[in-house]
């Protein structure tokens, strides 16, 4: 029987859970009146178990796929309105102990190891605010020798210390290897904001073809959320697999166990899911994976998620097109990288010289390669409001704390006006002319949108005060 409290990884994913559930909806597609029921439930705002989520990857016509994307653009619109938040990727270093057969950064790759100094970290902040960035996702390869913990704490405490004259860095996420309670408690104690780790796989026999080295180990793995939120006091934290490895149809079931896991022993679950898809890397022999995901069955795994999981924050990386990321926009994507380097080092040289960061070593190569500012440019000629808001984090809106507001629908009278004002921020310190222009009658519309009398007079006020030159003003 499916133990969903279970502390045990091999018990709150069970494999035969999850394939009972894979063959059940394969039977129970087949009803129409099952699947309207399924799509109807969603719409109530209050998610689905991973047995219905099984059943929404079967569907296969046309017609009710549209029906699950209109739903999904429902719930987003709901939930997260048109706001996107807006973070980058910083690779502090790129030595790693481990040799995964899809990563660039495997030990067994012939590449210039480095890890970043003080001052390089400090030449990549200066460069990630000159392009707007507020909110930054550290990410390093294991290696408990050249990146320890303690050089982690050293780099978080360089980032958050750089001051600028429009401010500073004002939330730091974390992506490294699954660790000890001891040290997520050190982070906490650092203030990160989300500490994300890709399970890459949930396939326990596919997992340990594709690991060699201390990441093999699969309980440990799977079992750091737990570790983090109930041993290491972490309010947020991000999940998700990287699609390609195994069949999607398992990836998402078991996915959305671990979701179910989570909200069982910690009360909450993740605050953020990504949808990482295997892409070619130095080393890596692209086409000897066997699972790699349609953009077809891809825009319905995104949608499913979406609708199973309807407070969650869904991100996108620069790994997927330009015309592929403004469909996933519109189905429930909430949070989105840009301008990304995946090379240690990439933003200072590219700023430096405008050289094209593929001449880094990078992790995966990349399909978006636009600057931020044409990546927002983009999002405001689509109706999008560009976020950069970190209040939730600086304001203790985390956690439990952010999920009751979010599931009574509160959270958007603190999200809307806050993006608002980060966007202003953006737009007086980094935009050129056009963006400037076509930003402003975005921010004149949308505050109008404010539906509290009085906090809508407030958004005015503080937008007003952000033209005269005072920052970081937030609900």
């Amino acid at each position: 029987m499916y133990n969903v409290k279970s502390m045990d990884a091999n018990e709150f994913i069970d494999d035969a859970e999850v394939l009972d559930s894979i063959h059940e909806a394969k039977k129970l597609v087949r009803d129409r009146k099952e699947v309207e029921r399924i799509l109807e439930k969603a719409r109530k705002y209050k998610g689905l178990t991973h047995r219905e989520v099984a059943v929404l990857l079967e569907v296969d016509d046309d017609e009710t796929m549209e029906k699950m994307f209109k739903v999904a653009r429902e719930i987003k619109e709901e939930i997260y309105g048109n706001r996107i938040v807006l973070f980058a990727p910083l690779y502090l270093s790129n030595y790693c102990v481990n040799n995964c057969k899809y990563c660039g950064y495997k030990c067994s790759n012939d590449i210039e190891r480095r890890r970043l100094s003080q001052d390089e970290i400090r030449e990549e902040v200066r460069a990630l605010e000159a392009l707007g960035h507020k909110r930054l996702l550290l990410e390093a390869g294991e290696d408990d020798k050249n990146c320890p913990i303690e050089y982690i704490l050293e780099c978080i405490k360089t980032i958050y210390d750089e001051k600028f004259e429009n401010g500073s860095i004002r939330r730091v996420n974390i992506d490294i290897a699954a660790t000890t309670e001891e040290n997520y408690r050190k982070l906490k104690e650092a203030k990160i904001g989300t500490y994300t780790l890709f399970q890459e796989t949930y396939h326990k026999p596919t997992y340990l073809e594709m690991h060699r080295g201390p990441k093999r180990n699969y309980e440990w793995h799977t079992q750091a959320m737990d570790r983090a939120m109930l041993g290491g006091g972490i309010d947020d934290v991000g999940i998700g697999p990287l699609y390609g490895l195994y069949d999607y149809h398992y990836e998402t079931v078991a996915l959305i166990m671990h979701v179910e896991h989570l909200e069982a022993v910690a009360g909450v679950g993740p605050h953020t899911i990504s949808f990482p898809r295997l892409l070619p890397a130095q080393g890596v022999d692209y086409d000897s994976f066997p699972y790699l995901v349609n953009d077809r069955d891809f825009k319905k795994v995104v949608a499913a998620i979406r609708i199973a999981v309807p407070y969650t924050g869904l991100i996108l990386s620069t790994r997927e097109s330009i015309e592929f990321r403004r469909e996933l926009l519109e189905i429930g994507i909430s949070q989105m990288s840009a301008g990304s380097c995946v090379g240690v080092g990439g933003y200072a040289k590219k700023l430096k010289s405008e050289e094209d960061e593929s001449q880094e070593e990078p992790q995966f190569f990349l399909s978006d390669h636009r600057k931020p500012l044409d990546v927002i440019k983009s999002l405001v000629k689509d109706g999008y409001i560009p976020s950069y808001c970190t209040a939730c984090y600086r304001e203790g809106r985390t956690g439990d704390r952010f999920m009751s507001l979010a599931k009574t629908g509160q959270i958007k009278n603190c999200c809307h006006p806050n993006a608002l004002l980060t966007f202003e921020e953006y737009l007086s310190d980094y935009a050129d002319d056009e963006l400037k222009e076509i930003g402003q009658r975005l921010i004149d519309k949308e505050v109008l949108n404010i539906p509290n009398e009085k906090r809508r007079e407030r958004a005015i006020e503080y937008l007003r005060r952000i033209r005269n030159g005072e920052r970081d003003l937030r609900f």
